[in-house]
C-alpha cells in the first residue's frame, strides 16, 4: 500500500503538557511519512530514565510533546526512497543521526553533530512534526530520539529503524534501542573490555544490569555491581555479577580495591549522581577506563583528584547509546538473547498502554527495573 493511499491517520499518543506534570492519552493525527521515513504500529514500547529526566524538564525540550524512545512495532508504509525496509518488516527503533557529519561518517553516530536537536528538538531537524491534535488541529512535538513511541503509530526515518527477526519476541524487544543497547554496548563496544578483565557497575538498573550481562559475554572474570538495592544486586548475581557491594552498607570504593587487588580495569557511572561518578573514577586502576553513560542534570558538574588520574594514567569517556551503530548491534544483542547468552528479559515488566504514569513511578521507585508499554490490539490486528 503506497504512502500516498494511506494519508494521515488518527492515532492515540501519551502526551506531556507540563513539566513534571503526568502524561495523557490523548486523539491526535499523524501525517504520512516524507520519502525517507517510514511509519511503524507500535507493538510496545519501553520506559526509559531519559523520559522521566524530559518530563521533568532536566533535559528541556518544547511542549506539548509525545515523548517514548524504545519503541518496537510493525512497519506499515515506507517512503518512496526507502530501500532497506518493507512494509511486514518487524522493527526496533533507536536515536536519530544525521549521517553526514564527521562522528556519523566515521562510526559514531551516537555522538553525531546534531545529537540534540534531532533528539530532543521535539521535530525533525528542519522543525517540522509529524503530530497534530485532534481537536485543534495544533502541532504536537514529536521525533523524540526520532521515534516518539508513547503511541499507537509513529513516523520514523529509515535511519533509526533496525529489522529484526520475526522469530523474536516483538513486544519485548524495545529497550534494544537505548537502555538495554547502552549498557551492552559501553562494555563491548566503546570501552572494549576484554576476556580476563575486571569490570565494575555504578547503578544496577537497566543500563547497568545490561553491563553486567556484557562483561560476562566478554569474559570480564572480576564483574561487580554497585546499588543500593538489595533486589537488584541478587538480579546482578544471577545475572553474571561475581561480586556485588550495597553502598549504604560499605565504601564501593574500598571495597572494589580489596577484590581487584587495587582497583579495576574498567568502570561504568550508570547512576546520573555526581557524588558517584567520583566513586567510579577512584575505584579504577593505573590505566583504568571510566565510562560515563547516567544521565544527569544539565549543567551539572562533578569534582576528582587531579593527580590520581593523571599520574596512573586514568581514562574518564563520555558514552551515548553505548557508541554503537544500532543497525548492526541491536541484531546482535538479539541474537545473544535467543541463544540464552544476553536474558534480559528478566529485566522487564509489562504495562497496558493507559498505565504509562504508574509504569514511569514504578521505575522511579525501584519497583520495577525496565517497564515496558503494551499498546492495545484492534480486532484487525488480533
Amino acid at each position: 500500500m503506497s504512502v500516498t493511499e494511506l494519508g494521515p491517520i488518527e492515532i492515540t499518543a501519551a502526551v506531556l503538557r507540563e513539566a513534571g506534570a503526568p502524561l495523557r492519552l490523548e486523539r491526535a493525527t499523524l501525517g504520512a511519512p516524507r520519502p525517507d521515513e517510514v511509519r511503524v504500529r507500535i507493538v510496545a514500547t519501553g520506559v526509559c530514565h531519559t523520559d522521566m529526566v524530559v518530563r521533568d524538564q532536566l533535559f528541556p525540550t518544547p511542549m506539548p510533546i509525545v515523548l517514548g524512545h524504545e519503541g518496537a512495532g510493525v512497519v506499515e508504509a515506507v517512503g518512496a526512497s526507502v530501500t532497506t525496509i518493507e512494509p511486514g518488516d518487524h522493527v526496533v527503533m533507536t536515536y536519530m543521526s544525521c549521517g553526514l557529519c564527521l562522528p556519523c561518517e566515521t562510526g559514531h553516530p551516537a555522538h553525531c553533530s546534531h545529537m540534540h536537536p534531532l533528539n530532543f528538538g521535539g521535530s525533525r531537524l528542519d522543525g517540522s512534526t509529524s503530530t497534530c491534535g485532534c481537536e485543534d488541529n495544533t502541532p504536537i512535538h514529536d521525533h523524540f530520539f526520532g521515534q516518539s513511541s508513547f503511541s499507537t503509530y509513529v513516523v520514523a526515518n529509515e535511519r533509526n529503524v533496525v529489522k529484526v527477526p520475526k522469530s523474536a519476541p516483538l513486544e519485548l524487544l524495545g529497550p534494544l534501542g537505548c537502555g538495554i543497547q547502552t549498557g551492552a554496548g559501553s562494555v563491548l563496544k566503546a570501552m572494549k573490555v576484554e576476556a580476563g578483565a575486571s569490570f565494575v557497575a555504578f547503578g544496577a538498573g537497566a543500563v547497568g544490569l545490561a553491563a553486567v550481562m556484557a562483561a560476562k559475554v566478554a569474559g570480564a572474570t572480576t564483574i561487580i555491581a554497585v546499588d543500593v538495592t538489595p533486589s537488584r544486586l541478587a538480579l546482578a548475581l544471577e545475572l553474571g555479577a561475581t561480586h556485588v557491594i550495597n553502598s549504604r552498607e560499605e565504601d564501593p570504593v574500598q571495597r572494589v580495591r580489596e577484590i581487584t587487588s587495587g582497583g579495576a580495569n574498567y568502570s561504568l557511572e550508570c547512576s546520573g549522581r555526581a557524588q558517584v561518578l567520583r566513586q567510579a573514577i577512584d575505584a579504577i586502576t593505573t590505566l583504568g577506563t571510566c565510562g560515563i553513560v547516567g544521565a544527569t542534570k544539565m549543567g551539572t558538574e562533578a569534582a576528582f583528584n587531579i593527580n590520581d588520574v593523571m599520574i596512573p594514567g586514568k581514562r574518564i569517556m563520555g558514552i551515548v547509546q553505548g557508541d554503537v551503530v544500532a543497525n548492526a548491534f541491536i541484531p546482535t544483542l538479539v541474537n545473544l538473547y535467543l541463544q540464552g547468552r544476553f536474558p534480559f528479559d528478566k529485566l522487564c515488566r509489562f504495562y497496558s498502554f493507559d498505565q504509562v504514569n504508574e509504569a514511569m513511578a514504578d521505575s522511579e521507585s525501584g519497583v520495577t527495573i525496565k517497564p515496558i508499554l503494551r499498546m492495545p490490539v484492534s480486532a484487525d490486528q488480533a
